[in-house]
This record gives structure tokens, C-alpha cells and sequence, in this order.
């Protein structure tokens, strides 16, 4: 079925244009025949119509704040500097990364061997309260990360959490840290998180799953008014939950006292320190209550992230569910395709079957705005989100996304993180990404529980 557009396109979900079927041909598919000459029916009746499109063939598809968008705040600005403009389809770091990596046929999910957890959620040792919120949320089975942690968090031990993106990182923590502060209240918890959305994330979590418990959190993210975010911290909270970029501006403005946090988490690590994060990482860390209770949750052990736990981490017990650099789930491939062909070719996707919920990755800030003004005169209904918009509209288009009201978002890099956007049929890498690491968690926002997903490259041809 089309993806976004107001009305199917004609010929019952086929493509109404003049162009030759995809047919397959390597390891991938291959666009073949002449250029767009109709708009497919269901567009904009006001959109121009395209001409030129494919003078040459072109491969196709054959499997959560550096940043170059919204996020963490004041931080956006230093990495988008160094990154080229999107048109050119990616940075010139991403030159360097071998092309061969981003195709991969997907794996029957049938084939996967299902992990049995040891516990179920009624096993663990919760209140009454906190296990009817679980009940609620319909959680019966603990994730592989959550069946491996939760007693261990449970117990005060310091813990290191090396898993994918999106195998439930945050329950992991979550759960067990608001049993232990519903007992007693006094007990204080720091969560820092990469980016505003995925903080703000956390904190829906939260909410649902303490409630009843009388405990309290405050979001504490950049742009969003600090005056209120003070006011909450004063009238008492439990949780504070943000990002290290403005936890550091309270904590110097003195509004917040870390000396009394005896938990801290840190959730997406290694994204923190990819972020330029360091200094606010270790300057909050050096703030917290000694002896206390550190928790890390990492997708990747880089040398980086080694040394911080040999640092901040005191006879931690370190368990690693990571089951491959990405999904077997996704089926990537790269599409290989000449700058002025891109939009085209990005158009023939959108309207192609199956193309249901589609997240398209770009790097920087104009650059999103520019592909969805382009997608909408051609008929789309499209949302973009990055750091030049407003908190609020941020939240509402990603809301949309999730609800299916927008099916197609794009987005700059840090959306690739922690945000956990039920199935999406495909993530398009418009731009190439800065690196591997980038490439593999841009496309883990699809292929997730146990469904199929697409993931595709544009890469020069």
C-alpha cells in the first residue's frame, strides 16, 4: 500500500506512472525503464509535475542525545559544522565506509532462536502495586536484558548493560529502581539519557509504572523552560531524568544537589560520549553521592566506554545480550543512484507496496526541511524533526509517526537512538551515515519484536 499519500494511487495499489517494473539483478534490484511522466494518483493536485528522473539505471533494495539535530540542546550546533550538506548523500567521513556493510539479506524470523527467560515478571520480588502496573501494561516475560539485570539492580549492585537497540534497556532499570524508592521514599535516582526524546521517553515509562506509588520525577531537558523544571526539582522529586547538557546547567545554577542521589543510570552511554558529552558526563558523576549505586547501558564497548566503567563502575556485574551488529530481521541493501535522481527514486519507494511507515534519516537540519517541503508538493504527508523546532511540535510529530496519523518522518541522526517507534516497515538512509556505528542504529528503528524490516542506502552511483 502507499505510504503518506492522501488516495491510492490508481490500478489498485500499483504504481500509475510510466515506468518499468523493479526487477531483481545482483544482490539487490534493479529500477529499469524510462522516467516519471504522471504524478501517481492521490497527490497534490497542485504539485508540478516531474520530469527527467532516471536517465540511468539505478540498484535498490535487495534487515536512542556528535548530533546534527534536535537532542540535548546547546550541543547541535559544534557537530553539524563539521558535516557536509545533505544533498551530496553524506559527510566525508562516510567515504570512507565500505558500501559491502550495508547490504544483508534478512534471516527468516522463524528461524531465530527465541531466548526463555528465567523469570517471569510476577517472579521478582516487586510491591503489590508496582506488579498490578506491570499486569497493566501487559508485561509477562522479561526481555533477555531485564531477565539478567533486574535482581541484580534489585540488590544495589553496580551493573553494566551491554545490549542492541530496542530489547528493553529501560525497564531493566526502571522497574526495580521505583520498587526500591516506593519502600523508601528518601532515595533519590538520576537517569541521564542522550537526547531530550529519549529522556522524555523514560519518563512516560515512568509514569505509567509508578503509579499509585506516590514517587515523583521531573524531565529536565533543553528546550523546554528551565524556571518550571527548578520549580519541580524544589517541590520534590524522586526521579530526575534528563540530559547531561542541562543536569549541568542546574547543578551550576545550584537549583540541583546530586550530593543526595545515591542511584545514577546512565542509558545510551556511548552515544553520550559520541556527543561530546564527556565533560558533563564526568563532572555530574563526580557531583553524585559516594558510595552509590551506577548503572551503564550501552549498545557498543568502545575504549571509551571501557574506561569509564573501570572509572565509575565498582565490582559491577556485566552482562551482554548483544546477538549481532544489526537485526536479522532487516533486509538491507544500498541504492545506488546519481544526486539529481534521488528524489525520484526516494518517490518510487514511498508509493512502492509494502512501504507502510517509513523514517528517513538526513544530516542535517536544513536538509530535513528541504526533503519535506519536496515530499510535500509531490503529495505526501510527511513530518520532519530536528533542533530548530519547537519542543512541543517535536513531540506531536513523533506522536503522529507512532499513531500512523504521519507515515513518513524524517529526521536528523539522533532520532536513531533509544526512541522506540513501533513498525516501522523501513528506515532510508537519504545521506549516508558518518559512520557504522550510526548506520546500525539509524536502521534498528526497524525489524523490531520479532517483525521484518527494510533498510536502505543511497549511495552514489
Amino acid at each position: 500500500m502507499p505510504t503518506g499519500h492522501s488516495a491510492r494511487p490508481s490500478s489498485g495499489g500499483k504504481r500509475s506512472f510510466n515506468s518499468s517494473p523493479v526487477t531483481r539483478s545482483g544482490s539487490g534490484f534493479r529500477y529499469t525503464g524510462p522516467s516519471h511522466s504522471a504524478r501517481p494518483s492521490g497527490a497534490s493536485s497542485s504539485a508540478p509535475a516531474r520530469s527527467g528522473g532516471f536517465k540511468s539505471s539505478s540498484s535498490r533494495f535487495g534487515a536512542a542525545p556528535r548530533k546534527s539535530g534536535f537532542g540535548a540542546g546547546r550541543r547541535s550546533t559544534s557537530f553539524a559544522r563539521n558535516r557536509t550538506g545533505g544533498g551530496g548523500g553524506g559527510s566525508r567521513f562516510a567515504q570512507r565506509i565500505d558500501f559491502s556493510k550495508f547490504v544483508k539479506k534478512a534471516e527468516p524470523v522463524t528461524e531465530a532462536k527465541k531466548y526463555v527467560a528465567k523469570h517471569k515478571f510476577a517472579d521478582f520480588p516487586f510491591g503489590e502495586q508496582l506488579q498490578k502496573n506491570i499486569a497493566k501494561k501487559g508485561f509477562v516475560h522479561p526481555t533477555p536484558i531485564q531477565d539478567q539485570s533486574i535482581m541484580t539492580v534489585l540488590g544495589g549492585r553496580d551493573f553494566f548493560g551491554l545490549a542492541n537497540t530496542g530489547t528493553g534497556k529501560t525497564g531493566a532499570f526502571i522497574l526495580p529502581l521505583i520498587d526500591r524508592v516506593s519502600r523508601d521514599k528518601k532515595q533519590k535516582v538520576l537517569i541521564m539519557a542522550p537526547t531530550r526524546e529519549l529522556a522524555q521517553q523514560i519518563e512516560v515509562e515512568f509514569r505509567d509504572l509508578s503509579a499509585w506509588l506516590h514517587v515523583f520525577s521531573v524531565s529536565v531537558v533543553g528546550g523546554m523552560p528551565i524556571n518550571r523544571q527548578i520549580s519541580e526539582i524544589r517541590r520534590g522529586v524522586n526521579f530526575v531524568i534528563g540530559t547531561p547538557g542541562r543536569i549541568t546547567d542546574l547543578v551550576k545554577q545550584k537549583a540541583l544537589d546530586l550530593s543526595t542521589f545515591s542511584t545514577v543510570v546512565l542509558d545510551e552511554a556511548d552515544r553520550m560520549l559520541d556527543m561530546g558529552f564527556r565533560d558533563d558526563m564526568t563532572f555530574i558523576l563526580g557531583k553524585c553521592a559516594t558510595p552509590r549505586q551506577t548503572l551503564f547501558f550501552s549498545a557498543t564497548l568502545s575504549p571509551e566506554i571501557k574506561k569509564m566503567t573501570e572509572m565509575y563502575l565498582k565490582d559491577p556485574l556485566f552482562v551482554s545480550v548483544v546477538t549481532g551488529n544489526t537485526s536479522k530481521n532487516i533486509d538491507q541493501d544500498v541504492v545506488r543512484v546519481r544526486k539529481e535522481d534521488k528524489l525520484n527514486t526516494l518517490h518510487d519507494i514511498l508509493i512502492g507496496e509494502g512501504a507502510d511507515k517509513v523514517l528517513i534519516f538526513r544530516e542535517t537540519k536544513r536538509s530535513v526541511d528541504q526533503l519535506e517541503s519536496e515530499l510535500r508538493s509531490l503529495g505526501f504527508k510527511v513530518a520532519g524533526i530536528h533542533g530548530d523546532k519547537r519542543n512541543r511540535e517535536r513531540m506531536r510529530m513523533l506522536e503522529s509517526f507512532k499513531k500512523n496519523e504521519t507515515k513518513i518522518l524524517i529526521a536528523t541522526d539522533v532520532a536513531a537512538r533509544g526512541l522506540d517507534i513501533p513498525n516501522v516497515t523501513h528506515v532510508i538512509n537519504y545521506d549516508i551515515p558518518n559512520d557504522y556505528e550510526t548506520y546500525v542504529h539509524r536502521i534498528g528503528r526497524t525489524g523490531r519484536a520479532d517483525k521484518k524490516g527494510i533498510a536502505l542506502t543511497f549511495i552514489p552511483a
